[in-house]
Order: structure tokens, then sequence, then C-alpha cells
């Protein structure tokens, strides 16, 4: 079965940077769109930040500057470069992938790691 995992949560100060690392598994034959959402206690999930297959990024304005997300397409890995952080940014973090699997002749599917929680705290 494809899984997604994700990596490098975890606490951090105001004004420090933190790395998040994704790596997708399983029988995978493509992925498309791979991205970071995160959802803050309280709120609904939001997108942080995608990138296309072709390595075209979008990103939510209020990370815009100061987060950078990239892919390793031989590796099946997104990453997510986040600096000046503040402590809004204190959420869970989910990794999601747009892929077809290798084992079932199906469309585009949409698949999510379990999160990790980054704490951005004096």
């Amino acid at each position: 079965q494809v899984q997604l995992v994700e990596s490098g949560g975890g606490l951090v100060q105001p004004g420090g940077s933190l790395k998040l690392s994704c790596a997708v598994s399983g029988s995978i034959f493509t992925i498309n769109r791979m991205g970071w959402y995160r959802r803050a206690l309280g709120e609904e999930r939001e997108l942080v930040a995608s990138i296309t297959s072709g390595g075209s990024a979008n990103y939510a304005d209020c990370v815009k500057g100061r987060f950078t997300i990239s892919r390793d397409n031989a590796k099946n890995a997104v990453y997510l470069f986040m600096n000046t952080m503040k402590p809004e940014d204190t959420a869970v973090y989910y990794c999601n992938a747009l892929l077809k699997s290798s084992t079932v002749i199906v469309g585009w599917q949409a698949y999510w790691g379990q999160g990790t929680q980054v704490t951005v705290s004096s």
C-alpha cells in the first residue's frame, strides 16, 4: 500500500528554522502534485504550499517569503523549508500527494501522511 511518512517536526524558537521531509513509499506509478497542509488547534486544515511534478510552487500568503517547498522526483519525496518562523506557524503539518498506484488501474488519488507536530515557542 502507498504510505506517506513525515519527519522533521519539533520545537523551534520564534525566528528559527525547521525542515520537514515527506517520503512516499509503496507501489507508485507516478506522482503529480505534492504539498504540505497544516491544522492549528481549533482551526481548519489549510494549504501551506504545493508543488507540481515540474517544480512549479504555490504558497499561502502568510508563508510567502519565509517557507520554501521542494521535491525530489527520483526519491518520491517532498520537503518544506521553514524560515523566520512565528508562533502562528504552530500546527500539525501534513504531507499530501496526488498520485497513481502501480497496482491498480485508477485515476489520480490523494494520499495523506499522519502528520508531524511543529511548535514555535520561546
